[in-house]
Order: C-alpha cells, then structure tokens, then sequence
C-alpha cells in the first residue's frame, strides 16, 4: 500500500497544541503492508479511559481544549488520528480507504495494540460510524457512550439536503481546502492560526485522499457495502443498557434530529441527562471544548 507521510515540521508550534505523540503500526486487514497510526495519551495511566474520536476532516487537534478539562478530572484521554489524518499515515490511493478498513484500524489501536476496557467514548461525526461498530462488536470493552453530532446510517435513511451538498462539493472542488471547510463548519470564522493548523497535515493535494474519500463512504443506500455490518450494529444497540448521552450541539445542519433515533431505540439513552451545546456548529469541541469535558466528566461520576 503506498503511502504519504506528513513531515513533522508542518506539526512545530501549532497554536495551543503541546501534546506529544505516540505511533503503532497497525495491519491492513486485506494483507498489505503496515501503516503508522498517531494517537494522543494523556492524562494518569491508571485513571478511567475515555476515547475520544474525530471526523471528517479534521484530526485530534480538535480535541485540545477537551483534553485538559478530562485530564484534570483524573481520566486518562485517548484521541487516535485516523489513518489518512493528523500524524498517521496516509495512502494515496483512494480506494485504499474503506469503511471496514477504518474500524480494523481504530480497533486494533485500542485493543490489540492498548488494551483498552472500561472505555468511555466520546464520538463526532465519522468518529461515531466508526466508534459506534466498535462498540457494537466489542461491547464488553466498552462502560458507557456519548455522541456528540454523529450517527450510524445504514443506507436506509434519506440522507438531508446539507449532507447531499457536503458530498458533491467534497467530490467537485478542484481544491479542499480543509481548514476553511473546518472554520465554515462552525458558528464563528476560526483565527488564521486554527485554520493552519488544520491545514498542517496535508500539503498538498496528494495528502488528502481519505478528506476526499470518507464523504463517499457514508452509507446512503441500501446496497452500500457497510449496510448490513451497521443494520447489525443497530441490533446491538437496541440491547444496549449502559450509559448513553447524546451532546449534539444547536447550530449542526447536518445531524439536526438525528440523535432522535439514538434516544428512541437504545435501552441506555433513557434517563440520561442529554444536553444541547448552544452556540456552536458542526465541530462543537471546537468552540465548547471545555464545556464538553464537563458534561464528559459528569457522565463518568460513579
């Protein structure tokens, strides 16, 4: 599998992003070479585990103002790159990325490589497609789930208009321009600096397969390839009774209602204290980082 590898300059002196580093190599499922997988580890090694899982197309530095706010409530904070993302490396073959690819990644991260249970997740946008098979697939290792704009679609849904114009435009600008897709994506234009540092894991053009590809890889018919595994998943979640916590945010176009689905069919979403993020976007960590470890750090409280 060929790749690209962003050079560790474009990572120096990112604003308010102190974090160091950690790497695995983790297999390709369909028998190619290994890829370099980034993730951040934070926090006492002993305390409680939240995972905490980006999108598209953005990386762990989306989670910096998460980070101190659950270190500090004495919990230990893992947030992977995805493959193609951040520091991780990146194929530059598009076909190279697919929906099961990701999750054998991710979870070969977490579990075979840290050996990770008792996990607390914390998922947005492709990070809950992601995360949300895993727990399904895994669901002793994980305690309980918050989803902040995210969801699990099988293909059987009607997919909304802001979504359907997210997927051409992805597939039609001649350029992405990732951190103005970022800073558009949130209720307020981010300072030049942020949109750098969104900027920083791809160079060029040819670093930005998976940002390309991930759009076309939601599920929005029923013969998609990832049907019948997330359908399956579903089922899960229909048994599902450990803590469940929606934190969608008011001013996301593109997952408006669909937590109505998660607190109508999993067992553990009931009598849960879900909150509305007011006055933030898409990329709610963004903009409500600090009052999103709160409201992460309250729903661990034994």
């Amino acid at each position: 599998m060929q790749r690209v590898r962003t050079p560790d300059r474009r990572f120096e002196d990112l604003a308010d992003f102190a974090f160091a580093p950690h790497y695995v190599e983790v297999a390709d499922p369909t028998g190619g070479d290994a890829l370099r997988m980034a993730y951040l580890d934070e926090g006492p090694a002993g305390g409680d585990v939240v995972v905490l899982l980006h999108g598209e197309p953005t990386w762990s530095y989306l989670y910096r103002f998460m980070i101190p706010g659950l270190v500090e409530g004495g919990r230990r904070v893992i947030a992977p790159d995805l493959i193609g993302f951040g520091r991780s490396d990146k194929p530059n073959d598009r076909r190279e990325y697919t929906y099961a690819r990701h999750v054998e990644w991710v979870r070969q991260l977490l579990f075979d490589h840290l050996d990770l249970v008792d996990v607390t997740l914390f998922a947005q946008d492709w990070g809950s497609l992601i995360g949300l098979r895993l727990v399904a697939e895994h669901p002793g290792r994980f305690a309980r789930v918050a989803i902040g704009n995210g969801g699990l679609p099988t293909g059987d849904e009607r997919m909304n208009e802001p979504f359907r114009a997210w997927q051409q435009f992805s597939q039609t600008t001649p350029e992405l321009h990732v951190g103005a897709i970022v800073s558009g994506g949130c209720t307020e234009r981010l300072g030049p600096e942020v949109v750098d540092a969104y900027d920083a894991p791809f160079p060029d053009e040819t670093f930005k397969e998976g940002a390309r590809q991930f759009p076309v890889l939601v599920p929005t018919a029923p013969d998609d390839p990832a049907h019948d595994a997330n359908a399956a998943a579903w089922r899960v979640l229909a048994t599902w009774t450990k803590p469940f916590l929606c934190c969608y945010s008011d001013g996301d176009a593109i997952t408006r209602g669909v937590d109505a689905k998660f607190l109508s069919v999993v067992p553990g979403a009931h009598g849960q204290p879900h909150v509305t993020i007011e006055g933030a976007g898409h990329f709610l960590q963004e903009q409500k980082g600090p009052e999103l470890s709160e409201v992460v750090n309250r729903f661990m409280q034994p």
